[in-house]
C-alpha cells in the first residue's frame, strides 16, 4: 500500500489511458488493470474490499517507483480530504486530517494557526496518509514526534480500527505500515503545540540559514519560508518547470551503521576526510547518503541511460528529465550507484521509496 493524493502530472502524454506514469513525480509506470477513485474513508475501505487481488493504493506518486509493467490489479486513487479538531486546551491542539489531504496544505493550515510541529516538514510532496507509512522527516522533525494516533483498515481481519502511536513502530523512515499489504491508512491524529513559535531547530543547517543558534526558536511562518527555500534549492520542491523535481526526492535512506561497520567505513574514507554522521541508539551511527554517493563518483548530474540522472542539485535525488525514459533506465541507474558505494566505502545503500512491480 502505497502513498496517496494522485494528481495526474502535465508534461507528458501517458502511453495509454491507464498508464501510470501520469500519477507519479518520476513519470514513470506502465499501465494499470483497473483505476478507481475514493474520495471519503468509507469509500477507500469499499473500493479495497470490492476489488480482486492484488490492490494499490496511490496518491501523488511521490515516494513510489513503479515498473514498466505497470501493476496488473486495482489502483485506489485517494482523493479524501479533511482536518478536524478533536481537542484542545491552552497548550495543545489534536487534529484529525484525513489520509488523501496534500501534505504542505495540511502544513501550511498549521503554521497559519499558529500550530507548532510541523513546520520543518514543509514542501515535501504527497498527502497525509503517506506520512506514517514512512516516518516522514526533514530538517529535524519527523511526524512520529507529533503523530498520537492513526486510524486505519486492517485487511486481515477486515476491520477498521485505531492505533496508538506506540503501536506503530515508528523507526527511522519506517513503521509497520511501510511495504506491508495489511493496513490501509484512513487518517491520521496529530497533537499540536499552540504557539507561534517554532519547535526548537535541530538541523544545523537550517540553524544557519535562519542565522541562529541550534535549539533556538523562530517564528513559524519564518521556519516555513526558510525550509521551502532550502528544499527548492535543492529541487525537492515539486515545479512543472523544473525538470530536477521529476523524482521521489531522496531515492537512498541514509544508512544506520554498526560501530564495527562505521570503523571499516572510516579507514576505507581516510584519505578523503571523516564522513558525516550522526550518533544513534546504543553504537549506531547513521551516515550521510549523499556524501557516499558523492564520494564514490556519482556526483550532481551524473548521468544514467535514455537521459535519466542525479539531480544537478542534490546527489540523493535520481530524475526523470524528459519525462520519457523508462523506469528501467532509472533502476540501472540505482543499481550502479548502489553498487559503486558497496564498492568502494563497504556500506550498502537502501532505497526510500516503495518499488511496485520492480526491484533494486
Amino acid at each position: 500500500m502505497s502513498d496517496v493524493y494522485a494528481q495526474p502530472t502535465a508534461a507528458t502524454e501517458p502511453a495509454t489511458k491507464d498508464d501510470l506514469a501520469q500519477y507519479t513525480t518520476l513519470r514513470l509506470g506502465g499501465p494499470a488493470g483497473k483505476i478507481v477513485t475514493a474520495t471519503t474513508a468509507e469509500e477507500i475501505v469499499s473500493r479495497v474490499r470490492e476489488a480482486p487481488e492484488p490492490v494499490l493504493l496511490l496518491a501523488g506518486g511521490s515516494n513510489v517507483v513503479i515498473g514498466d509493467g505497470g501493476f496488473p490489479g486495482t489502483v485506489v486513487l485517494v482523493r479524501s480530504r479533511g482536518l478536524r479538531v478533536l481537542a484542545e486546551d491552552e497548550q495543545t491542539v489534536t487534529i484529525r486530517v484525513e489520509a488523501g489531504e496534500p501534505w504542505d496544505d495540511l502544513v501550511a493550515a498549521t503554521v497559519q494557526r499558529g500550530w507548532s510541529g510541523l513546520e520543518c516538514l514543509s514542501g515535501i510532496p504527497g498527502s497525509t496518509g503517506a506520512t506514517p507509512i514512512q516516518n516522514v522527516g526533514a530538517y529535524g522533525q519527523e511526524v512520529a514526534e507529533t503523530i498520537v494516533g492513526v486510524r486505519a483498515y486492517d485487511r486481515s481481519t477486515a476491520t477498521t480500527g485505531h492505533l496508538a502511536a506506540v503501536d506503530c513502530g515508528f523507526a527511522y523512515r519506517g513503521s509497520i505500515f511501510k511495504y506491508s499489504e495489511r493496513w490501509v491508512v484512513l487518517s491520521v491524529d496529530f497533537r499540536l503545540a499552540r504557539s507561534p513559535l517554532s519547535g526548537p531547530v535541530r538541523y544545523a543547517e537550517l540553524a544557519r540559514a535562519l542565522g541562529v543558534e541550534v535549539g533556538d526558536r523562530v517564528p513559524l511562518t519564518q521556519a516555513r519560508s526558510t525550509v521551502l527555500g532550502l528544499r527548492a534549492g535543492k529541487g525537492m520542491v515539486l515545479d512543472p518547470a523544473d525538470p530536477d523535481t521529476r523524482s521521489v526526492g531522496s531515492f537512498f535512506t541514509n544508512p544506520v551503521l554498526d560501530g564495527a561497520a562505521y570503523e571499516v567505513l572510516r579507514q576505507r574514507a581516510v584519505d578523503i576526510g571523516e564522513p558525516p554522521a550522526w550518533p544513534g541508539a546504543g553504537d549506531q551511527v547513521k551516515v550521510s547518503a549523499a556524501w557516499l554517493i558523492d564520494k564514490a563518483g556519482f556526483g550532481k548530474g551524473y548521468p544514467g541511460p535514455q537521459g535519466v540522472a542525479i539531480s544537478s542539485k542534490h546527489t540523493l535525488a535520481l530524475t526523470n528529465p524528459t519525462g520519457a525514459a523508462s523506469a528501467e533506465a532509472l533502476l540501472t541507474l540505482a543499481r550502479e550507484i548502489r553498487d559503486g558505494v558497496q564498492a568502494r566505502f563497504a556500506v550498502t545503500l537502501h532505497p526510500e521509496p516503495v518499488l511496485v512491480n520492480c526491484a533494486l
